[in-house]
């Protein structure tokens, strides 16, 4: 089957009473008005005549039908039946014809619902896989969550509470084979519209950039299953892959040689004297520096002040803005924010010329989610709103990085990229535990990068790469006879190898001109200025390294 003329699955999952079937109803209008080939299906279907009709009516009201009962196990069969019927007859020939098809509803509500009420549960995964099979390999290319703390309309609490909490296990047990997103819609239903669209257009243009079509997909760009590689079969790297790794050993040199208090240039590679690139390992950055000592580590380390201070930072991701926000608020506590307040002291800094935000990666504005006109105060209401949902609290609970990554993405304006960086910044924290080599999320540059590394990735998606590049990174070094200095013992961790494909990305514009990426850029915008103040390097201390970094008198 070719994959590159398929139309998206969007599905809409969610308890009764979340407002699942209205957005979804929303979300088509808004497709088909942007003049997009686009159908709204629902599982079982109310369609006159169809399968799905006559099963709704058996579900609502079997009397009518002169059936006095049905056992639970029946009842979802039946259901699966009408999934089946919808799938071969409407949704698979949509799809093939290259529409977008929005779906309320998948089979996860046969699972919940059938188990909740009783059906047998080996029936239940048989029926199931019945319904796997008619979709003859196909996956979504999202599923949207839609979740609330208390329904719209009165159902039965306990038992509402029972459903929402099976969904959401079921959505981490899924997330790991295609992309699952959360959306809360305890606001109003447009700001859940509003998120939904945004990662709708965002997996399309993915698609659009060239990436294998995630509903075709044999693996989905989000699977973070284990991965352990004894070569790079079947991938074929290109020159640039070798640049990869003389890139990393010889950043990674120049940052032990000004550590050392050797003065520049601390080397002969005339790209890496001119222009500006992060360090090997993310953590040993500048900001991510005074992030880890200054911002996490300093202060109350609650669960809810380190969280309010980390986003707060990551929010504008510059140095400083916060010493501005500590200077005038006398410091930066979640216990005595102040939306007025905060808001005040930055517009009277960007009124006076003052650059809140950092060139590093550009935020998304915000202002119509929000009604606002100024980008910050988007940013200060979103910190709020996440205070408000406990979303703190409820990422302390997370049982894995990838659930972390799941609860930030759910939130408006906060995309894949920002989400895993987000994620590992908390993840700095004694708050969590999470190894860095469990989860990772490619980055714009990233994928351009990989891109240049390699020719074919012979099946592999991105997420494999990065992982193929940590598991070996000893092997390669050896290969081209590279001496690599890790982090005081410490080895390149996924972040670390994601973060280099973006800045080999950005080298080898200048290095392997002849080899373009998606994005065709041909120059290195920053130039490399050299800040006069040291670092006194300090990491988290549940890496054990701070201990063996030799301290100057």
């Amino acid at each position: 089957m070719t994959t590159n003329r398929c139309g998206s699955l969007f599905v809409l999952e969610g308890a009764d009473g979340v407002g699942k079937s209205a957005l979804a109803k929303l979300l088509f209008k808004n497709w088909k008005r942007k003049s997009r080939e686009c159908e709204l299906l629902t599982f079982p279907g109310r369609e006159s005549g169809s399968l799905g009709r006559l099963v709704y009516e058996l579900h609502h009201g079997p009397h009518k039908l002169g059936v006095s009962a049905v056992s639970s196990s029946a009842l979802q069969a039946a259901h699966i039946a009408a999934h089946i019927d919808a799938i071969e007859t409407r949704i698979l020939p949509a799809l093939k014809s290259g529409k977008t098809v929005i779906l309320d509803r998948y089979w996860w509500s046969t699972r919940v619902y059938g188990l909740a009420n009783g059906a047998n549960e080996p029936v239940i995964a048989k029926l199931i896989e019945a319904e796997l099979a008619s979709w003859q390999g196909i996956r979504p290319s999202a599923v949207f969550l839609i979740q609330r703390k208390k329904p719209l309309r009165e159902e039965p609490l306990r038992e509402w509470k029972g459903w929402s909490c099976s969904y959401r296990n079921l959505a981490e047990k899924e997330g790991v084979s295609y992309p699952v997103f959360t959306i809360d819609n305890d606001g109003q239903i447009e700001d859940a519209l509003e998120r939904v669209l945004c990662l709708m257009r965002s997996v399309e243009q993915r698609d659009t950039d060239g990436v294998a079509h995630p509903a075709f997909a044999s693996t989905a760009r989000t699977r973070q299953a284990p991965l352990i590689f004894t070569s790079l079969s079947p991938a074929k790297p290109t020159i640039v892959f070798d640049t990869y790794w003389r890139f990393a050993a010889e950043r990674q040199e120049m940052f032990f040689k000004r550590f050392d208090g050797i003065q520049p240039p601390w080397t002969d590679d005339p790209i890496l004297q001119v222009h500006k690139f992060t360090n090997a390992y993310r953590a040993s950055d500048r900001v991510s520096q005074f992030l880890i000592r200054k911002v996490i580590y300093e202060g109350d380390q609650s669960v809810e002040e380190i969280f309010f201070r980390t986003i707060l930072f990551k929010l504008f991701n510059k140095v400083e803005t916060w010493q501005l926000l500590e200077s005038k608020l006398g410091g930066v506590t979640c216990s005595e924010y102040s939306f007025e307040r905060y808001d005040e002291i930055l517009t009277q800094a960007m009124a006076s010329g003052v650059k809140i935000y950092s060139a590093a990666y550009i935020m998304p504005s915000g202002s119509k989610i929000f009604h606002t006109d100024r980008k910050h105060r988007a940013h200060l209401a979103l910190l709020g709103r996440m205070m408000e949902d406990e979303l703190p609290q409820r990422i302390a609970n997370a049982r894995s990085m990838q659930e972390t990554f799941r609860l930030l993405l759910s939130y408006p304006m906060i995309g894949d990229f920002l989400a895993y960086q987000f994620a590992t910044d908390l993840n700095y924290s004694g708050k969590a535990n999470f190894s860095e080599m469990e989860f990772v999320v490619p980055g714009p540059g990233a994928l351009n990068g990989i891109r240049k590394c390699f020719s074919s990735l012979g099946g592999l998606n991105e997420i494999d790469i990065i992982k193929v590049v940590a598991d070996r990174q000893e092997e390669e070094f050896q290969r081209l006879g590279i001496p690599f200095r890790t982090l005081w013992g410490r080895r390149l961790q996924l972040i670390d190898c994601q973060n280099l494909f973006c800045e080999v990305d950005k080298y080898s514009r200048v290095k392997h001109p002849e080899i373009a990426g998606v994005t065709q850029r041909t120059r290195i915008k920053q130039k490399f200025r050299m800040t006069p103040k040291p670092i006194s390097f300090w990491y988290p201390p549940k890496w054990g390294i701070n201990e063996l970094i030799p301290r100057k008198q």
